[in-house]
């Protein structure tokens, strides 16, 4: 008798560095356990599905990149369905549930997934299970892991009802069919969705999570000093433990209490001790565990001695990539700044394929520290092997579903070169990483450790020590030093090192075959686990480069300086955060901080046309800028005061958040207002020209600076003056700001 064949469902995804994909290979791994079969397509791979035809539940996971935009890889897609000619019973025979990740911190909350959503809906499409909106912002896990749990119930009941549609008809008749109900067969799902003004803590949100064992939940490794952030990370898929996990069901309850006394290093017991990364204290330490399942292991790895080493720049031979000299490099803040800002001058002369705009960005590829590489060079044992060329290549008994080669390791590399270039050996660890470092952990008290940080009991630990601290691989190890995973395990789970996005602070008409940058120097303090503070991976890299040669404030540039060096950069394409192209629209630029430094690109551009356009009608200009210090950091202060003398500049609204508290309390006796401290303040001040501009004048908005506070804070002053200014409710408020942003007259170019 020949085998019955089982229920299909298709899986799409979309994902800019692999998250999204990462769950959507977990959905494909475990429908063999629920006795389906799932169909995983990437949404470019449009040869490998057709949803026009498709008649078997679809499941969409897809994460939002940018600004509100799609990944790369579901760009096509959004394009097509977004066609007007498409009718509204295009996909009426389509059912779906959509999976959608993002951050709060950025205004275009998983505005892909629901962009796509919507338009699926548009066109006929019915919905099988409820949406769920995960958050990078508290933690994708507190959404994702519910949602996936509820996910297998909802399909086999989507599969049962479209089956039952199919036949009914051809059992009974047309009377006897199932009434149509759209949404008789959503499962009632609570998926614990946040409401973006929930201010639960990370530690409280995360303990109440549930976790699905099956797949291991990842959080933010996006580095902090990357200036656009993206909310789609990669963290390993999963599978079934042989130690830990049944391998039918994917879930593990490991009681394995820690003894009566455990001691530390110096022989204290453990419950005098604070917890801390290594250290956790009852009742988690007493507690048994529910942790991930073990992920399948996919990769083999060999080192083959070669007599004949490689350039370091292999790696950097894309067409689009550019290596320039570093022209010059300035400090513009105080020494005794809170953070060190710099401006640093490239000379692209030799390089016309770097042409940019005003508010363009681009990318700069720098290496992951000689010291760190070293260390972990010490921490695998393979020291010696530096110069050997790494082998990858799969495995072939591997359970991994759609397993490949990670496409970021190239062939014929050294291994010294593996971890200067591919790999984010800075990067957070995953849990499903801190899972499978327990299967190389030698140290008893160590292994139950890493399994309570991988652990649904553990999650608030997890977040405090590991994802808060933004504790890097390097210094996980080094605080388990009876851990020694294999080279796989790092190529397997580590993500891609990227490059750091920075925006252009300058006019190519002002400054011919020139490029200028402002970064702060990144510091992270000292935590548990990170026993001294570290600097941001580029800003720190760049900082040392330039540092023999750096220019101070108020100190003559020597003309003998030794050279600098160079680095490779490379333009971002699609940007749209530029300035009008009509002279005569209006604008408003709000930058604190190095947020100022498109505007001024701008505002350079702005002075170059008034000379050569000097009958043209000019649209006013505002800037919103503000620091901490008035002799301390306000950057470009003589350029911008230039500006407003020249008339290029409108109005300048400048504040200082840490400004003569004496000075600020007499202002305050005399004149009864508070001096404003941060850009929306000012914006409040001026709240009737910034509605005239732009609900009257079709002007346009530009911000840039911090997502998580500053962006915010700005959005919500927005909406509140819109409120006062046309006497309408926060809805509605909302909606006119929206439209703003639809039409391309409130852009954003903001980081976390």
């Amino acid at each position: 008798m020949p085998c019955e064949a089982k229920p299909r469902f298709l899986v799409l995804y979309g994902s800019q560095k692999g998250q999204a994909q990462s769950i959507a290979e977990g959905i494909a791994e475990e429908a063999e356990d629920h006795g389906l079969v799932a169909e995983l397509s990437c949404l470019n791979q449009n040869e490998k599905y057709n949803l026009e035809k498709e008649n078997a539940p679809v499941v969409f996971i897809v994460s939002t990149t940018g600004d509100g935009e799609p990944p790369d890889n579901a760009l096509q897609f959004v394009k097509r369905i977004k066609k007007k000619t498409l009718s509204t019973d295009h996909y009426k025979h389509l059912c779906y549930a959509l999976l959608a990740l993002g951050d709060t911190n950025y205004e275009n909350f998983c505005n892909c997934g629901k962009t796509i959503e919507r338009r699926l809906q548009e066109l006929g499409a019915k919905q099988f299970y409820a949406t769920g909106y995960a958050d990078d912002g508290v933690g994708l896990e507190v959404v994702v892991d519910p949602w996936l749990e509820g996910l297998w119930k909802a399909i086999k009941g989507a599969l049962s009802k479209m089956a039952s549609d199919r036949t009914g008809p051809l059992k009974g008749g047309a009377e006897d069919s199932p009434k149509e109900t759209p949404d008789s067969y959503i499962p009632d799902v609570q998926l614990n969705l946040l409401s973006l003004n929930d201010h639960q803590s990370c530690e409280s949100v995360g303990a109440s999570v549930d976790t699905n064992a099956k797949y291991a939940s990842a959080a933010s490794s996006s580095a902090p000093d990357t200036q656009t952030a993206v909310s789609d990370l990669r963290p390993a898929s999963t599978a079934g433990s042989p130690m830990l996990a049944s391998q039918s069901h994917g879930t593990a309850s490991v009681s394995t209490s820690a003894p009566e006394t455990q001691t530390g290093d110096v022989g204290v017991p453990h419950d005098a001790l604070a917890a801390s990364l290594t250290c956790s204290l009852p009742p988690l330490s007493e507690s048994s565990l529910n942790v991930p399942a073990l992920p399948p292991p996919y990769l083999d790895v060999s080192l083959q001695d070669m007599d004949i080493m490689e350039p370091i720049v292999r790696r950097l031979n894309s067409e689009s990539l550019h290596e320039v000299p570093i022209y010059r490099a300035v400090q513009m803040t105080r020494g005794d700044s809170v953070k060190t800002s710099l401006l640093l001058e490239l000379d692209i002369s030799a390089n016309p394929m770097l042409a940019y705009q005003p508010g363009d960005s681009f990318d700069v590829f720098c290496p992951n520290r000689a010291t760190e590489v070293e260390d972990m060079l010490h921490r695998l044992g393979l020291q010696d092997q530096r110069n050997h060329h790494v082998h990858v290549s799969l495995k072939k008994d591997t359970k991994k579903k759609g397993a490949q080669v990670p496409s970021h390791i190239p062939q014929n590399i050294s291994l010294l070169y593996l971890l200067t270039w591919c790999l984010e050996i800075r990067s957070v660890p995953k849990k499903a990483f801190l899972r499978a470092l327990v299967e190389h952990t030698g140290d008893s008290v160590q292994r139950r450790r890493l399994q309570e940080l991988c652990s649904k009991q553990g999650a608030t630990d997890y977040n405090l020590y590991v994802r808060d601290s933004n504790l890097s691989v390097l210094e996980l190890l080094a605080a388990f030093p009876s851990c020694w995973p294999p080279l796989s395990l790092l190529i397997e789970h580590l993500p891609k090192l990227q490059p750091r996005p920075y925006s252009a602070a300058s006019s190519c008409l002002k400054h011919p075959g020139k490029l200028h940058f402002v970064f702060n120097v990144v510091e992270f303090p000292a935590c548990s686990g990170r026993p001294a503070g570290r600097r941001g991976l580029c800003t720190g890299w760049l900082f040392d480069l330039i540092n023999p040669g750096l220019v101070f404030p108020g100190k003559p540039e020597c003309s003998g300086s030794r050279a600098l060096p160079k680095i490779h950069v490379s333009l971002r394409p699609y940007c749209s955060f530029r300035p009008p192209s009509d002279l005569s629209v209006p604008f408003i630029m709000v930058g604190p901080g190095t947020g100022v430094a498109p505007f001024i690109g701008f505002l350079q551009q702005r002075e170059k046309e008034r000379q050569e356009n000097p009958e043209a009608v000019f649209g006013e200009t505002w800037l919103f800028f503000g620091c901490r210090h008035r002799d301390r950091d306000y950057l470009f202060r003589e350029e911008l005061e230039g500006f407003v003398s020249s008339g290029i500049l409108n109005h300048l609204k400048v504040c200082f958040s840490r400004g003569d508290e004496q000075e600020q309390e007499e202002k305050e006796i005399t004149t009864s207002v508070a001096r404003p401290r941060y850009v929306q303040h000012n914006l409040l001040l001026n709240s009737q020209y910034i509605t005239e501009i732009l609900l009257r004048q079709n002007g346009c908005l530009y911000v840039c600076g911090d997502a998580k506070n500053m962006a915010k804070d700005v959005n919500d002053t927005l909406i509140e003056m819109i409120k006062t200014e046309l006497q309408v409710d926060q809805l509605e408020a909302m909606k006119r700001l929206a439209g703003l942003r639809e039409e391309k007259r409130y852009l954003q170019d903001i980081w976390g």
